[in-house]
């Protein structure tokens, strides 16, 4: 059984001081372990702005996956289904939180057998946050 490691990296973190506190940070952050046979899986966490301004997270890539996208759970016709979003807003100090049956990234067609995952999340050109973590079983 994969252990779950939590967040290891945080890279706005080790530019800052003790009196500062970076821009975005992520807590809670876990990856459901792939189900036999498919191709993705699902991640989770709390992201929270400590800035005065909004921050749109435009991309989020892992070297362990082919594809990350930023989806959101909707209810259609009481159907659920899932869909993409161009990006996650996290208001200007709020939070958001990913979670099953709301926001969360879909990470699709793993590339290596790793235990670990990093992710990088992306406001337009310039990274925001990198974290890393292990698989948490379903």
């Amino acid at each position: 059984m994969k252990r779950i490691i939590l967040v290891s990296i945080l890279a706005v973190l080790a530019a800052c001081t003790n009196e500062a506190q970076a821009p975005l940070v992520a807590t809670d952050f876990v990856v459901m372990e792939t189900m036999p046979g498919m191709k993705m899986t699902a991640a989770y966490m709390t992201l929270t702005n400590n800035g005065a301004d909004d921050i749109r997270i435009t991309r989020v890539t892992s070297p362990q996956f082919a594809a990350v996208e930023i989806h959101e759970t909707i209810l259609d016709d009481n159907v659920s289904k899932m869909r993409e979003v161009a990006e996650l807003v996290v208001p200007a100090s709020g939070a958001v939180t990913l979670q099953p049956g709301g926001m969360h990234l879909m990470l699709m067609r793993p590339t290596d057998e790793s235990d670990a995952v990093s992710l990088k999340i992306w406001s337009g050109e310039t990274m925001l946050l990198a974290l890393e973590t292990g698989f948490t079983p379903r």
